[in-house]
């Protein structure tokens, strides 16, 4: 006896394809009649969409914990201006910079004109990588403060 697959009616109105194998159904419907033939409940569009949003939170919440134990035990960091001299094409200002913690890392640090309280322009320096419990001192360009020396303030973050 020779065997019939079902016939299949194009979808009337808005579609998209099937979820298993792509072919074209109502946009009320998640599964064609050749994958679905016993017209079994079909998954929601709200089980779809909080299952994905579930997996997105948790991402981020995997990303939040692995950043916060690579970065556990790097600074604070503490620093001063140790020089400022003129140089070329602006000031050559020498910092140091003392990391407080168990890991060696590196840190932003923001450098200001003394006079203004931590106000006013800034200078934005990234260190070099600074052993746990030692100072590191390093010397930078700056042009955004013109070329007289002054007294600067320096203040760096911790991760």
């Amino acid at each position: 006896m020779p065997t019939t697959s079902p016939t299949l009616t194009a979808a009337p109105g808005p579609a998209h394809p099937c979820v298993r194998c792509g072919r074209t159904v109502a946009a009320d419907v998640s599964l064609c009649e050749l994958c679905n033939p016993l017209g079994l409940s079909q998954p929601a569009t709200s089980q779809a969409h909080g299952t994905v949003f579930v997996a997105i939170i948790g991402a981020v919440v995997a990303l939040a914990v692995a950043g916060k134990l690579v970065l556990a035990g790097v600074g604070p960091f503490q620093a001063d201006v140790s020089g400022v001299t003129t140089a070329t094409a602006g000031l050559a200002v020498e910092l140091a910079v003392h990391n407080e913690g168990s890991k060696a890392g590196s840190t932003t640090c923001r450098i200001t004109e003394a006079s203004r309280g931590g106000t006013g322009p800034a200078a934005v320096v990234q260190t070099p990588r600074v052993d746990p419990g030692s100072t590191l001192r390093f010397s930078t360009s700056l042009t955004e403060f013109g070329t007289e020396p002054l007294a600067l303030a320096v203040s760096c973050q911790s991760p």
